[in-house]
């Protein structure tokens, strides 16, 4: 083979090597989009229910609380790390909330108490974490359960109901036909991806995420900023027990449980990696939404709920494999 023939073939290489990169790319960057418009499309066509405005703004409303807990999820894994206690968490700052209301100490003082109480979960991990140097996986794995017995305990395994919905309405009402817990969970995404670009915690977040040994020799308290982190999830875990019990009236000691996996999964396809140094908002709004959409599409073509969590798992599994990929 002549030296012009190689050089032919290197340069016919090279530029297959970057058209397959640039692809790779432009679906790591765009891929949940396009899987979210895919989806829309096709349960158009197999429920004529799907596009309509109430089942639209019901698709929101039941994704919004998603989104909350998955904007806390989308800082926890892109530091590294994992908070598999949130349901459990929305569970005790529900059941606090719903206390407080029961109590008539007005939803003024409920709304902050069970945003702390969210916060101070948040804290615990972190301080379990950091302090023990013990694994977040194994850390919340066990408050997962903690968390859980306390909200059993609060009420001895019953329910807090009958609630004064004229006081909830603040949280769980609507302005202009759009439901308030939607207009909640897009003003703290807005928020959370302004504090992901734009501030230190994010910039660090991402930095604890990437190499947590670099950033430790770079000077950043790692111990510090990953309390934070999980105390940003608490504090979302806090905002979505709010939101849950304005719109059921009522607190269960049950209620957020696999919410952990719908947080996962949302961010996750949002491409937030798994091994932590990159996370990305706006992909978790599209998840939260994929998700929602995906349960919703689900719910109408009246599959059972156990073939629901089958798929969702799958969803979790299929999205790992395609970060790898991506990755490669």
């Amino acid at each position: 083979m002549t030296t012009e023939k190689i050089e032919a073939t290197v340069r016919t290489e090279a530029g297959r090597a970057s058209t397959l990169s640039l692809i790779g790319q432009a679906l790591g960057r765009y891929g949940i989009v396009l899987a979210f418009l895919v989806l829309c499309l096709v349960l158009s066509f197999l429920s004529p229910y799907f596009l309509t405005t109430q089942n639209i703004l019901n698709v929101l409303l039941q994704a919004s609380i998603n989104l909350v807990v998955s904007v806390g999820m989308t800082f926890v894994i892109t530091s590294g790390g994992i908070d598999l206690s949130v349901g459990s968490i929305v569970a005790v700052a529900g059941m606090v909330m719903a206390d407080v209301v029961a109590r008539k100490w007005g939803i003024w003082v409920a709304v902050p108490l069970a945003l702390l109480v969210g916060t101070l979960c948040g804290w615990f991990n972190g301080t379990l974490i950091t302090r023990l140097r013990l694994p977040p996986f194994i850390v919340t794995l066990g408050t997962m359960s903690i968390l859980r017995g306390v909200a059993l305990i609060y009420n001895d395994g019953k329910p807090l109901y009958g609630l004064a919905q004229k006081e909830l309405k603040v949280i769980s009402g609507d302005i202009a036909s759009i439901p308030i817990p939607v207009i909640i969970a897009l003003a703290v995404a807005l928020l959370a991806h302004f504090v992901m670009r734009h501030t230190t915690i994010g910039e660090y977040t991402t930095a604890i995420g990437g190499n947590e040994e670099t950033a430790r020799l770079s000077g950043i308290d790692v111990r510090r900023y990953k309390v934070i982190i999980y105390s940003i999830s608490g504090l979302m875990c806090g905002l979505a027990g709010v939101i849950l019990t304005a719109r059921l009236s009522a607190a269960e000691p049950i209620a957020g449980t696999m919410y952990e996996l719908d947080a996962i999964a949302a961010t996750v396809m949002g491409g937030t990696s798994l091994s932590g140094g990159e996370g990305t908002i706006f992909g978790t709004i599209i998840g939260a939404l994929l998700m929602g959409v995906l349960r919703n599409g689900l719910n109408l073509l009246n599959i059972q709920s156990y073939y629901q969590q089958l798929v969702i798992g799958s969803v979790i599994v299929l999205a790992v494999a395609v970060d790898k990929l991506r990755k490669r």
